[in-house]
């Protein structure tokens, strides 16, 4: 399997209500683009002090499963998910960083060459 790990950061401040809209509405654009094993999304937990530390600081944090690289490039084309991108972009601009890894569960591994 192979994860999709997204840290999404709006570039203004975005109502609660909204946010959950955002995370609700990519969602359902994976399930129905039918190539997810799994979906999982939660908020940034803020620390006090944070916003001074020169970084990407994400505001959600989505974490989609799917079971290899191709059915990951046809979620990425998919166009119930283009739409979410385009739909949330208009609305409040924001800035992704993302990772396409295997489950953290498997590890390193010997392929890796790194001793865990």
């Amino acid at each position: 399997m192979i994860n999709h790990t997204m840290l999404v950061q709006f570039t203004e401040p975005v109502p609660d209500h909204d946010l959950d809209q955002y995370l609700t509405d990519m969602e359902k654009a994976v399930k129905d683009a039918g190539v997810r094993v799994s979906f999982a999304a939660r908020r940034h937990l803020r620390v006090p002090g944070e916003e001074a530390i020169p970084a990407l600081i994400a505001t959600a944090v989505v974490q989609i499963g799917v079971a290899d690289l191709e059915t990951l490039g046809a979620l990425f084309t998919a166009p119930g998910v283009e739409a979410v991108f385009d739909k949330w972009r208009t609305r409040y601009p924001y800035n992704v960083a993302w990772a396409n890894h295997e489950s953290f569960e498997q590890g390193l591994g010997a392929e890796a060459g790194a001793e865990v």
